[in-house]
């Protein structure tokens, strides 16, 4: 907890009783206490939200298959270079013929039009955009 050990807790809880005051401790524990059940109400409001709009349970979920520290890059890129999944290409007439026929049904892209300017006429100039 924050790093503090049980000795050390005491010793502030002792320092906090000192500087409140027996008067005034029993509000400090009652706001404490209001505090945390306010905690634990955000957090089961949170979780529940999530569920309703996720649609999956919190609990349900396996978060060591979400953790970054199990990625090795060097693996991930050596099994994406290593992976065949490109099928082989046969050569012969059947696949040839196959092409031929959808390079003819495949829509052209229509031609670049390129406007050039006349010799010696100026290059249009807009004052508003500079």
């Amino acid at each position: 907890m924050f790093g503090i050990n049980g000795p050390e807790f005491l010793l502030l809880l002792i320092i906090g009783v000192l500087v409140i005051g027996p008067s005034r401790l029993p509000e400090y524990t009652q706001k404490l206490a209001n505090l945390v059940k306010e905690v634990r109400r955000m957090a089961s409001g949170a979780r529940e939200q999530i569920k309703e709009e996720v649609g999956i349970d919190i609990d349900e979920v396996d978060w060591k298959k979400y953790d970054p520290r199990q990625y090795d890059p060097r693996r991930i890129i050596k099994e994406a270079l290593l992976d065949d999944d490109t099928k082989p290409v046969s050569a012969g007439a059947p696949a040839a013929a196959a092409a031929a026929v959808a390079a003819e049904s495949a829509p052209h892209p229509p031609a670049r039009v390129v406007e050039r300017l006349a010799e010696g006429e100026a290059a249009p100039f807009d004052s508003e955009a500079t």
